[in-house]
């Protein structure tokens, strides 16, 4: 029986968290972070009310690269989630989450980000990614609201059950008639392979320190990382500007890892790139060197400068190296037609663009040939715990990006002790086995997380 919600009290809360070490990448390095919490509570017919919770990092680095001083970035980015609970709170239709998600993504978000953008100077107009990275709390929250009042996991309620209206209604294609998300996911694992982020400032080998965050020894290098999480699988941070940094910095990493048992390599420019020919180089130089290093590599990740998948520059030729992924570039699925004709080959999928765009995109590529792949934001506490599902029903078989406790191991005391293993990484692997419930699993009444003052609330009625 399909479940009609409608959003009827919802609170945000601002959590701040510190690193442990720098984590370089693209021109930016994070240092800290504010995690936008909400709860969202939904009513359903004469039912309820249900809550539902969703969580995501406010990296500015990330999503609003640029000269914008970072703590006026910051700024901004906590006074749009304001503006976004009380456009959600306010917003009076009942329905799917995916539904209610569409809707607000296409129609409320673009005219709040113009309102928002209005008031401030030309200098510091804050990008559409960056806007989506704010409306992610509320749509995660949503979506887990109704998992509680559908009684099950959310990833058994996107199929024709649940979901009035087949993917045909959302993308105008003929090719998903009668289709829904349920037919691109992939069937829940307890155990997933774990990729590991080597950002720039990242230190190669050495020993092992001590943390200022848990008074633990922790490993300090990648090679104490390798040996102490037992890890196959890199992808790693390159600057895209200086050619010779690159290339020794990837020879470096290779001769690092390769030889402890690392066999799949990815790597992330976080689109600093200003033309192909560049990566290109890049690989024909490392691969001569190396011969080893073409079966290993596993994709590039946003290589290029937003200006040429807007000029339309061909990238075919990096595609011929490894799957050449979009991520900053691909806020929603209508990117990537053009960009696919262009020979960008896969997508990024990531809660930090919300779940509901989440599973447009992975819908969109997966019937069209392109690659998926599940990559982290740094995602600690709760956001960690739908970030996991994401790429264990997305792309399981490639293993799911998670560096948090590479940062901030700390942050997640809490809820790693109900969730012990996906805040830390055993033979490679996060262990997913202690999710369970309505909802995303979160079992959010087990973690005593005291969670400070509401930046805002807001009731419907």
């Amino acid at each position: 029986m399909m479940v009609a919600i409608r959003p009827s009290r919802s609170a945000l809360y601002f959590i701040d968290v510190h690193a442990q070490a720098p984590f370089r990448f693209g021109k930016e390095t994070l240092e800290r972070v504010t995690c936008a919490r909400v709860m969202c509570e939904v009513e359903e017919a004469s039912r309820g009310p249900f809550q539902g919770w969703g969580e995501s990092p406010l990296s500015a680095q990330w999503a609003w690269p640029g000269r914008v001083p970072l703590p006026e970035r910051e700024a901004a980015l906590r006074q749009f989630c304001c503006e976004v609970l009380e456009a959600w709170s306010g917003y009076d239709a009942g329905g799917h989450p995916l539904m209610l998600g569409h809707t607000f993504l296409r129609e409320t978000l673009p005219e709040l980000l113009v309102s928002f953008n209005a008031r401030r100077h030309a200098e510091s107009q804050m990008p559409y990614l960056a806007a989506l990275l704010c409306c992610a709390p509320f749509d995660l929250a949503l979506h887990d609201a109704y998992g509680h009042a559908a009684g099950r996991p959310v990833y058994d309620c996107y199929s024709s059950r649940d979901v009035p209206d087949d993917l045909a209604a959302y993308f105008g294609e003929a090719d998903f008639k009668g289709l829904y998300p349920s037919d691109f996911l992939s069937c829940g694992v307890s155990r997933i392979p774990a990729w590991h982020a080597v950002g720039r400032l990242d230190a190669l080998s050495g020993g092992a320190e001590i943390s200022k965050e848990t008074g633990k020894e922790m490993p300090a290098t990648l090679e104490e990382w390798i040996g102490t999480d037992q890890l196959s699988r890199l992808k790693i941070k390159l600057s895209g500007t200086d050619f010779e940094w690159d290339y020794q910095r990837m020879m470096n990493v290779i001769d690092v890892s390769m030889p402890r048992g690392v066999t799949k390599l990815g790597v992330d420019f976080n689109g600093t790139v200003a033309e192909p020919r560049y990566v290109v180089n890049l690989f024909e130089r490392i691969c001569r060197d190396r011969p080893e290093v073409p079966d290993a590599l596993c994709y590039i990740e946003e290589p290029f400068t937003p200006e040429l998948l807007e000029r339309g520059t061909d990238v075919s030729a990096v595609a011929k190296w490894a799957p050449c992924i979009l991520d900053e570039s691909a806020h929603d699925w209508r990117v990537l037609e053009n960009a696919s004709a262009l020979g960008y080959s896969g997508v990024v999928v990531k809660t930090c663009k919300t779940q509901t765009e989440a599973l447009f995109t992975l819908s969109w590529a997966k019937r069209h040939g392109l690659e998926v792949l599940t990559q982290d934001l740094t995602n600690p506490m709760l956001a960690q715990i739908a970030h996991v599902q994401l790429g264990v029903h997305a792309s399981p078989g490639i293993g799911i990006e998670t560096n948090s406790m590479q940062c901030y191991p700390r942050a997640s005391a809490d809820e790693a002790k109900v969730h012990p293993g996906l805040y830390q990484r055993v033979g490679g692997c996060l262990d997913l086995k202690t999710i369970s419930g309505p909802g995303f699993g979160y079992r959010i009444h087990e973690i005593d997380r005291q969670l400070p003052e509401p930046a805002t609330t807001f009731n419907v009625h």
